[in-house]
């Protein structure tokens, strides 16, 4: 008797002689899952025409797409539970590999640079800070595991997902559009699982608002161009209100026991309630507008935000991701780092010695990742089981105490 898979490579060969489609093989659900996805892209082509899509546009876009992306759906779905402590946020963003590419780019693109500082006013190393957040400095268009078909994903969002289906309807138009101008061809419209595309990840609408032709070819290219993905972060920031020439904050001392407003007021107003610059230099200009915020809490870190801070939350609308670009971008243009650290609950480590860390990890079979020096939910679970194994309280922290038992073991 034959087993199961020997009947169901005999019915796939017979099905490829007989040209039947290999989908009638597959499970009932999936089946019906494909079918309906192909009618709803049958059904949007109305959708598109009314918004001034072609039709040849429209069937170029779609060939080849005949099923959602399910990793897209398992994205959507996931709500990861845990949720990062303010220092490992940081740390996995600004650090020396960060801080050194930075200051590699910057030289390597110093001639395009100037011109689009000239351009726009915006600073180079908040650019090139920008760069490193949305695509570690191009890098991650180079992984096959997240860049993915615009086309695709976005369809299987305003298909599958409720929750998003309006946002993914309006950007899938927008790659339309941007297909149709000829600004990138099919093959090469790849983004995240929610369309962010290109070095610096802008979505379909905010590319329409803000792409620009930096290298003169015809074409805003953020994909393969690097002149062309960073005029257009320039572009967002000029346009929302990027002040040339200023900062983006100040790290700062708090008087001990004072309370403050919350809002904004001067930076003269701030020095007179007792708030200091923490590396003790004078505050430059006093009468610029400032927000004071303490991501860490009252006893860590504190800053003084000035507009551009408020800029760059237009980029990505979250306080820790701006003061992120801020930290780096200074350190990337040569100034020294944080004066205060976080309240950390361990010695930190370097970069190389977390690369270290997963290595020897993995040496001793507790993890299977990468060794990139970022410590994700796979780095936290194999030092938690190490540290459980070794009699250690298993938080899961980076910690030089690990490193130094494992170099031990």
């Amino acid at each position: 008797m034959m087993s199961v898979n020997q009947v169901l490579r005999r019915l796939k060969s017979a099905a490829v002689v007989a040209g039947l489609s290999l989908s009638l093989l597959l499970p009932a659900g999936q089946a019906m899952a494909d079918a309906g996805f192909q009618r709803w892209v049958a059904s949007f082509r109305s959708v598109a025409a009314q918004s001034g899509i072609s039709g040849s546009t429209y069937d170029r876009a779609f060939r080849g797409v005949t099923s959602a992306d399910p990793e897209v759906l398992e994205k959507a779905r996931y709500q990861p539970e845990f949720t990062a402590p303010v220092w490992d946020y940081f740390d996995n963003r600004v650090h020396e590999q960060s801080i050194t590419v930075g200051r590699e780019m910057a030289r390597k693109w110093k001639p395009w640079l100037d011109r689009i500082e000239a351009r726009f006013g915006v600073d180079r190393h908040i650019l090139l800070a920008i760069w490193s957040m949305e695509s570690n400095y191009g890098e991650i268009l180079k992984n096959d595991q997240v860049m993915r078909n615009v086309v695709r994903s976005l369809a299987t969002l305003a298909y599958g997902d409720q929750k998003r289906a309006k946002f993914a309807r309006t950007q899938l138009i927008a790659a339309l559009k941007i297909l149709q101008r000829g600004d990138i061809d099919e093959s090469h419209l790849t983004g995240s699982w929610a369309g962010a595309m290109g070095h610096t990840q802008f979505i379909p609408t905010s590319y329409q608002a803000y792409a620009v032709d930096a290298d003169g070819d015809g074409r805003r290219d953020i994909w393969t161009s690097i002149p062309d993905a960073l005029a257009t972060a320039a572009n967002l920031l000029a346009k929302n209100g990027w002040q040339g020439g200023q900062t983006w904050g100040y790290e700062v001392r708090l008087p001990a026991g004072g309370k403050f407003p919350s809002g904004s007021m001067s930076i003269s107003k701030w020095a007179s309630a007792g708030v200091t610059r923490a590396n003790g230099k004078a505050f430059p200009n006093g009468g610029m507008n400032a927000e004071l915020k303490v991501p860490d809490g009252r006893s860590g870190p504190a800053f003084l935000m000035t507009k551009n801070f408020f800029v760059i939350k237009r980029y990505n609308n979250s306080d820790r991701y701006a003061l992120a670009v801020g930290l780096l971008a200074d350190q990337i243009a040569g100034y020294s780092g944080m004066v205060q650290d976080w309240n950390r609950p361990f010695t930190k480590l370097s970069f190389t010695e977390k690369q270290e860390l997963q290595q020897r990890l993995s040496q001793y079979g507790y993890y299977d990742g990468k060794f990139d020096g970022k410590i994700g939910q796979g780095s936290r679970s194999a030092i938690m089981s190490f540290q459980s194994k070794a009699g250690l309280d298993p938080d899961g922290h980076p910690s030089l105490e690990v490193l130094k038992r494992l170099r031990g073991q």
